[in-house]
């Protein structure tokens, strides 16, 4: 489609209005520093409190949070990691930067997160940490997972980007494993400016670790008291330099430091965003539900339902077409000539150019496969969405699945029979 879409895909995955604004503004009337200062410390306690962890420390993006988080696990040459394939890139790119094993666990394929029955087949003594998302805001098996994790002292790290506003029998991700990571993106279910992230967890090294590494400080091993060819001056003592840095003796060093601090004006919006949370999911399972009572319809579509306990967040809305090949492209070109702006998240990640060179190949995750190449339909779900475009949406849905319907009519008048699903094989094939 040429131009504007009525339905467009998500630019902004929250609403931001009149509070934002004018917190914004008392800030900058304030004269207070805009790098440092209390609203990082209340956004940071709030998030903490919501998540239900010990911990919530800022930075400015959720890709950097994964990257410190994968830092904290501390990995060595020849250890394996087990990862999912259906995730944005960024879950599982720094482990491009380390000289181990990266084990690709395909997916349920209701859920799109990782397969516990296939993750078990992958665990061994090597294994030492296990990356998964949970995907468009459905939370993962994290019970039947941990346990596994726990049976072999393996850490377990949450991509949460999608997940603010789920739960899981009571619990909030970001608190079921061992570290969390959320993203504040735009296009999240909510935003700090455009940009920002963070990591949850319990244990109080991690967070001296952390803290050090975002404020542009090394994160090494340091021992107090010991001696030193260096005079301390007398300086006031609440300073940086004061006489414990000329005391303290760096035994190694395991990362240098960065600046990841999230600013005063992006805490403040969070932590009013975070007020909104409720409201801005409710507005997006609501739209979610909109769009099942469609594909209830259409016994050639069918969309996931998580089982009791489990609350979805609905970051993403995910459907899935079936038939002979072909069947998901008219869907998608039927939505598109519609006015509704379609996006496929997200490409097998072991078939990036980049993990096959380190080896992995089409057949590795056959489920991942299978679904995205054939059948895998992402639409627009966002509170910004107006009742009209909600409403344009479900009849374009429903017109889109009818064009779907006549390729798998015409495929069965050619051949007599019925038609079915092309096989995980072809799918490969396809993929590579």
């Amino acid at each position: 489609m040429h131009g504007a879409y009525k339905v467009p895909y998500a630019s902004r995955g929250s609403i931001l209005g009149a509070t934002e604004a004018t917190a914004l503004g008392q800030l900058l009337e304030s004269g207070e520093s805009l790098s440092m200062g209390t609203w990082r410390e209340r956004f940071e306690r709030r998030f903490s409190e919501y998540a239900g962890t010990r911990y919530a420390l800022s930075v400015t993006s959720g890709t950097v949070a994964l990257e410190l988080a994968v830092h904290l696990l501390d990995l060595a040459p020849g250890d394996e990691v087990v990862v999912t394939p259906q995730t944005f890139q960024a879950t599982v790119q720094p482990l491009l930067d380390r000289q181990v094993r990266v084990r690709f666990c395909d997916i349920d394929r209701e859920s799109l997160n990782m397969d516990p029955a296939v993750l078990k087949g992958l665990i061994n003594d090597r294994t030492r940490a296990i990356l998964l998302v949970h995907y468009g805001g459905w939370p993962a098996e994290m019970d039947e997972i941990v346990t596994m994790a726990r049976e072999r002292g393996i850490l377990v790290v949450e991509d949460c980007a999608h997940a603010l506003g789920a739960r899981y029998d009571g619990r909030r991700p970001g608190s079921l494993g061992d570290i969390g990571c959320f993203s504040f993106h735009s296009s999240k279910n909510i935003t700090t400016l455009g940009e920002g992230g963070m990591l949850t967890f319990d244990r109080d090294d991690w967070a001296e670790r952390i803290d050090r590494l975002r404020s542009n400080e090394v994160d090494g091993v340091f021992v107090d008291g010991s001696a030193s060819p260096l005079d301390a001056p007398e300086l006031l003592p609440w300073m940086k330099y004061s006489s414990s840095v000329y005391r303290d003796a760096c035994l190694g060093v395991r990362r240098s430091g960065t600046n990841a601090t999230l600013s005063e004006a992006a805490c403040v919006v969070g932590l009013h965003q975070l007020d909104r949370l409720e409201s801005l999911v409710e507005r997006r399972r609501a739209i979610a539900a909109r769009l099942n009572a469609v594909v209830d319809r259409h016994p050639h579509a069918r969309a996931g339902r998580p089982r009791p306990g489990v609350h979805h967040a609905q970051h993403l809305y995910t459907c899935f077409v079936s038939g002979p090949r072909g069947t998901r492209e008219a869907l998608v070109r039927g939505l598109d000539a519609r006015g509704v702006e379609v996006q496929l998240r997200y490409f097998p990640l072991h078939l990036l150019p980049e993990w096959r060179s380190r080896g992995h190949e089409p057949g590795e995750c056959p489920v991942a496969e299978e679904l995205w190449f054939t059948e895998h339909v992402n639409l627009p779900c966002h509170p910004g969405l107006s009742d009209e475009q909600v409403d344009h949406l479900a009849d374009a849905l429903d017109a889109a699945l009818e064009d779907a319907r006549a390729v798998i009519e015409n495929a069965e008048s050619r051949t007599g029979s019925r038609t079915t699903v092309p096989s995980m094989k072809e799918t490969s094939h396809a993929a590579h």
